[in-house]
């Protein structure tokens, strides 16, 4: 959509669409996609992958999301903080993310979130905290922007005075399902619920999901845990999400006009600094 509105055209290459990695190395899809492309976005699994991609590509490399990345995703949170935050600056926003923080987005908001200078918490168990070296670069981009960046199990210290609370679905992409019942064991008390977001102490607080959300059973896999383990929804419950509170269907539109402007920004003939200057901006 994105490209369409910029007056691009895009093609879609699924999993079962060509042999790269198969019987053809990354290296020589990147070389050959470079030929018949202005720019390629990939979405797929290790981050290695669309290193490899970036590497030999002669054109702009997006990265949509792997295992360990989602920065696409975080452009749209930042873009919805700043509009729901009134005008203050990152760093008079704080953020907490509940829930598996080991994953791609626990490992993006960690570190985009240091590196604007907002205020970061990551709240969740201790075996499914970001990892250490994820942590030691958040601090160091932290240290560089005045940003606080902090790992907690305490859902009431984590939440305490934050301007929004993110969270995500509990068994990330590509894990078996055999990995629910000890994911809902460890993270029910990490829901985000209409009393832990009055915990902020903020009643201007809102919620961010990156979405799809397992919030009621009016889906397949929402109804299937519920006869499996007894749950009428997951990382939040409907008292919030479909609250006033949250802001994950602005943040979800969000995608659409930071992708644009990642795009107009890489594939630009000239500066897009210029070009800004010179219309004004």
């Amino acid at each position: 959509m994105g490209a369409r509105e910029q007056g691009a055209h895009c093609t879609y290459i699924g999993p079962s669409g060509s042999q790269m990695g198969r019987k053809e190395s990354m290296a020589d899809t990147a070389r050959v996609l470079s030929g018949f492309f202005d720019g390629i976005e990939y979405r797929g699994f290790g981050q290695k992958i669309v290193e490899t991609l970036a590497h030999y590509a002669s054109v702009p490399v997006w990265n949509g999301l792997t295992s360990e990345w989602h920065p696409t995703q975080f452009l749209a949170d930042a873009l919805t903080m700043r509009e729901c935050a009134g005008g203050r600056p990152w760093n008079g926003i704080t953020l907490a993310y509940l829930g598996d923080a080991r994953f791609n987005m626990g490992n993006s908001l960690m570190v985009g979130c240091a590196k604007l200078g907002i205020n970061f918490r990551s709240v969740a168990p201790k075996s499914l905290w970001t990892s250490d070296p994820v942590f030691q670069m958040a601090q160091g981009f932290a240290g560089k922007s005045g940003a606080s960046v902090a790992r907690t199990e305490s859902v009431e210290e984590g939440v305490r005075g934050c301007d929004f609370l993110y969270t995500d679905v509990w068994v990330s992409m590509g894990e078996p399902d055999e990995v629910w019942k000890e994911r809902i064991a460890m993270l029910e008390p990490y829901r985000v619920t209409g009393r832990v977001m009055d915990m902020t102490g903020k009643s201007e607080c809102r919620f961010l999901h990156c979405l799809p959300a397992f919030h009621n059973r009016k889906t397949t896999i929402g109804e299937q845990i519920y006869q499996k383990y007894g749950i009428d929804c997951m990382e939040v419950n409907d008292e919030v999400f479909e609250s006033p509170r949250n802001a994950a269907f602005l943040e979800a539109e969000n995608r659409l006009h930071t992708i644009k402007a990642v795009m107009v920004a890489t594939l630009a003939e000239e500066n897009i600094d210029e070009a800004l200057a010179r219309n004004g901006f």
